[in-house]
């Protein structure tokens, strides 16, 4: 009808609408809980309906398959990085940003931890965390003609004028370099491992992800041997280790107790995975902390930006940020959480950034369109 199909207001809104209307198991509730997290990293109660039905009916028709790029995932960074640089772009190491520069009334560049100052042409597109790139803006007083716009960006994301944008928990990791002799030749790359059914997806380190890439891509791995890396996703509370200094005996200790529940649950998919490692690392919300960069070590937004705008609620969902000169891409903002919906922001941004000829002499050149 002129309105669009009959399902179109059920794809519009959450997905446990429809499982809430069509599920009555508590188990299989809870296992479609895990299926949205796995892809959004929130639970039914805030994962699109249309991101679901789009996911399930791709994985499950006929011939479909998980692709693993060859190389793993500094595959798909090497990749990216002969993008930028083919077209003209630079990609700098070890170079954190320190503060965005504002001039003019616009947030203008940004000056490096090195003291080095780089200006843009157009627009600074942030690919920080929503909390850390408040911390990066001038504080109050410096912020010239834009103090109004980052009080009030800074009000809603930090809480000022309400509960700020929530966050997920952290991650604890285990990796493990193995002997993979006398492994089955079906072991497979990835398993799942669920402690507690009744606690759900939110229980703290209740649900584990096992990846063992070597399985499909033994380059990644020395011969008759795998890497093994098992981590809770969002379900260490960060603020369990926030006192804590690392390498202090407090921390070791704790590391080792919480390792030992990764230890448990890696031996559901190895049972003597104890015996034949080799190389073995825990890592806390303190390690994800520092190696990624994030506030709090956090997963990301405990929120559906696909419905809303962490910068502000006057804000359409979106790379804007309500901050002249500056533009959101990442799991911050829309469409959220995961790697396919941050390359997805990517788009969205190259996409506003990029004139209509641009665009054309990119798929002229790209795929041989004619258009």
């Amino acid at each position: 009808g002129a309105g669009g199909p009959p399902t179109l207001p059920l794809l519009q809104g959450y997905f446990s609408t429809l499982v809430d209307k069509y599920v009555t198991d508590p188990w299989l509730k809870r296992m479609l809980d895990l299926e949205c997290f796995v892809i959004s990293g929130l639970t039914a109660k805030e994962t699109s309906a249309a991101e679901m039905a789009f996911l399930f009916r791709e994985r499950h028709r006929e011939g479909a398959e998980y692709d693993y790029p060859l190389g793993g995932s500094q595959a798909l960074v090497d990749a990216l990085v002969r993008g930028v640089r083919k077209f003209g772009g630079s990609v700098t190491l070890r170079a954190p940003v320190e503060r965005f520069l504002v001039e003019d009334g616009r947030v203008a560049g940004v000056r490096l931890a090195d003291g080095r100052e780089l200006r843009a042409r157009r627009k600074v597109v942030t690919n920080a965390s929503v909390w850390d790139t408040m911390r990066l803006l001038p504080p109050p007083g410096e912020g010239g003609e834009l103090d109004a716009a980052i009080a009030a960006a800074r009000a809603h994301v930090l809480g000022g004028d309400g509960e700020g944008a929530p966050a997920c928990g952290s991650f604890m990791h285990l990796h493990v370099g193995i002997d993979a002799a006398g492994l089955p030749e079906d072991l497979g790359i990835h398993h799942m491992v669920v402690r507690n059914w009744d606690l759900g997806v939110e229980g703290d380190l209740n649900v584990f992800n096992i990846s063992i890439p070597s399985a499909l891509d033994p380059s990644l791995a020395p011969p008759g041997k795998h890497v093994v890396h098992i981590y809770g996703a969002a379900n260490e509370p960060y603020e369990e280790w926030a006192h804590l200094e690392r390498g202090s005996e407090e921390y070791e200790r704790k590391k080792a107790e919480k390792g030992e529940i990764l230890w448990a649950a890696l031996e559901k998919a190895i049972p003597d995975v104890r015996e034949r490692a080799e190389v073995a690392m825990v890592g806390t919300p303190l390690t994800q902390q520092r190696f990624v960069g994030r506030c709090n070590g956090t997963y990301g937004p405990a929120a559906d930006v696909t419905q809303r705008n962490l910068y502000g609620d006057d804000l359409l969902p979106g790379p804007d940020t309500g901050i002249a000169g500056l533009m959101a891409v990442g799991d911050s903002c829309f469409p959220g959480i995961g790697v396919p919906a941050a390359a997805g922001s990517g788009f969205y941004v190259a996409n506003t950034l990029a004139g209509v000829g641009q665009q054309r002499e990119l798929l002229r050149e790209g795929i041989g369109a004619n258009v």
